[in-house]
């Protein structure tokens, strides 16, 4: 079996971090704090010590001060309702004002421009944004998205009453914003006449980790002052912000309504942001909801239908309900401990980069025997990981025998699952990344779902494509040794004697498509049975229908002495133990 090993020589982080202040220097700004990762790993992060986390994208790890920070501040505080006047209600909303001033530092968006409103998530961060625009068109929305969006953005077209159009590549969207969106409302023959316009698209594709431009907002703003129309532009950064610096310091070239969530940064608290531009706010407050604190006078019991939306601070009119003030607390903790460890989010981009440049490029030369690659990497071309402006620290792949058959996603997760790695697997919310890279159509996609392909229901793969992909992403507290942790089970999947095209059946038949079971017979004193282990096309057992699975199947004259895989065989005994106990634990149930 391969082993790889990557020592920390090879690590060469660039030292130039940027001061915090004159009375705020620490160590960490004169020696960045990879050098120390270790350190904070033993003392903020020990649970990582036990497995190599691999899903910073899904959410990144909370630290452990952070959560004794949280509790001691906690204790110490007696805080009420916002929406009150007494001294625990006071005592909130200095905690939560305080809070939403310095997550606008944390992003360099000036007050006097940006607003930020505190909701659950990005995704209700996106639909209010949406909705609020919705109410300011009156049924004339028209929305255009990149196809390389998640799910929470494509879900925003049921909205658009006058249209969408989704943008396949980033060509379409230039396209767009030099010619047609520059074209007068009034000279519009379509349905986008006297429309308002909303272009969304992601910072960073939460499928591959490419990062589109930032510039696009930008040229929106000045499209809308030639055209004389209402254009607007949403970005959802929840991605990106993970590992890089949301900059909004240009005010005049950022977006519009910009969408996150803190989780993905701190790792603590579960909640999300909506940061507005003040000179736009006011399209969001003829959505068709209120409630909570979001009004000033409600009529009510009569036929006089009316009520008054709060004309203060556009987030006291935005945030419904009572806010998340002990959630919003944390995040002072959150930013305090996030400083001290990692100094500001230029180092973590750093360290988290490099770390991902190197996992990539080995991955992309990783090789059977016979000289066919053994990942198949799902990376754009206008992305390169040495260059933090268009790739973040997030791989794409699957994975092929020496035959050139997929191995299964599914088989590759809980095989790593065994092995102690965390990482994602399936169509990761990113229908348009998945459609594109994969090569599927709008018919394949469609068949696949008849076939029976829901979300994470193992089907790895139909009419000779994945249906979904292996994703590993990295953070701000990962280390060399998650690198090699991962480098070393792909490894394991490299066969070094493969030396023809040649794959069998499990009749004994040459066969050069990829195989749909293999049978591993039970070996003495193991004390596991015979059993059928799934391979990418498992569910498909009509194509081979002289072999259905049975205890009796196993001692069969023609499977006698076969050992028929897909993976590495010193990993199928880690299948057969992880189906043993999946069926033990079914027999206890």
């Amino acid at each position: 079996m391969m082993t790889i090993q990557l020592t920390r020589s090879s690590y060469s982080p660039d030292t130039d971090i940027p001061p915090r202040g004159k009375n705020q220097t620490s160590k960490l700004d004169m020696d960045p704090y990879p050098l120390h990762i270790d350190r904070i790993r033993k003392n903020d992060y020990p649970l990582l010590n036990k497995t190599t986390y691999l899903d910073h994208a899904g959410s990144t790890p909370y630290p452990r001060s952070l959560m004794k920070g949280y509790q001691k501040f906690m204790n110490a505080h007696l805080f009420g309702n916002p929406h009150s006047q007494s001294p625990s209600s006071l005592q909130s909303t200095q905690v939560v004002e305080t809070a939403r001033l310095r997550m606008l530092h944390f992003f360099r968006a000036d007050p006097e421009h940006f607003d930020l409103v505190f909701v659950a998530n990005a995704t209700a961060a996106l639909k209010l944004a949406a909705e609020g625009i919705r109410g300011h068109a009156q049924n004339t929305l028209w929305y255009g998205y990149h196809a390389d969006s998640h799910t929470s953005l494509v879900g925003l077209r049921e909205l658009a009453s006058a249209g969408s159009r989704c943008f396949f590549t980033d060509t379409e969207i230039e396209q767009w914003l030099s010619e047609d969106c520059n074209v007068p409302n009034n000279e519009l023959n379509d349905g986008r006449a006297r429309a308002v316009r909303l272009l969304a698209y992601p910072a960073q594709s939460n499928m591959n980790g490419r990062r589109l431009p930032l510039d696009w907002p930008g040229q929106l703003r000045r499209c809308a002052s030639r055209s004389n129309g209402e254009l607007y532009s949403l970005l959802d950064a929840a991605a990106y912000v993970a590992t890089a610096q949301l900059d909004l310091s240009d005010h005049a070239n950022a977006p519009d309504f910009t969408a996150l969530s803190f989780y993905k940064i701190f790792g603590f608290p579960d909640l999300g942001a909506l940061i507005v531009r003040k000179d736009v706010g006011h399209v969001l407050l003829k959505r068709q909801y209120f409630g909570g604190g979001t009004v000033d006078m409600v009529i009510n019991g009569s036929d006089d239908v009316w009520h008054a939306t709060k004309q203060g601070a556009l987030h006291e009119a935005l945030e419904d309900g009572t806010p998340a003030f002990h959630s919003i607390a944390a995040l002072h903790c959150a930013l305090d401990v996030h400083t001290r460890l990692y100094g500001c989010m230029t180092n973590v981009s750093k360290h988290a980069g490099h770390l991902a440049a190197i996992l990539f490029s080995q991955m992309a030369s990783l090789v059977h025997g016979n000289g066919r690659p053994v990942c198949t990497i799902y990376k754009s071309s206008s992305s390169d990981y040495q260059d933090s402006r268009t790739q973040g620290p997030t791989i794409a792949f699957n994975l092929r025998t020496c035959h050139g058959a997929w191995i299964g996603k599914s088989e590759f997760e809980r095989l790593a699952t065994l092995n102690k790695l965390q990482l994602r697997t399936g169509g990761v919310c990113n229908p348009g990344g998945i459609a594109s890279y994969l090569d599927l159509s709008p018919k394949e996609m469609r068949e696949n779902y008849a076939e029976g392909l829901r979300c994470g229901n193992g089907i790895d793969e139909l009419n000779g494509k994945p249906t979904g992909i292996i994703r590993v992403s990295l953070g701000a507290m990962s280390n060399m040794k998650d690198v090699e942790a991962c480098m070393n089970f792909v490894a394991r999947f490299v066969d070094q004697e493969s030396s023809q095209d040649i794959e069998l059946s499990p009749s004994g038949e040459r066969n050069d498509s990829s195989q749909y079971f293999f049978w591993y017979r039970k070996k003495k004193g193991t004390g596991i049975p015979p059993m059928r282990l799934r391979t990418t096309n498992h569910f498909r057992q009509r194509k081979f229908p002289e072999a259905p699975y049975s205890p009796a199947a196993s001692s069969s004259p023609e499977l006698e002495g076969k050992e028929r895989c897909s993976v590495p065989k010193e990993l199928v005994l880690d299948l057969m133990v992880l189906d043993q106990r999946s069926s033990e634990e079914v027999g206890k149930s």
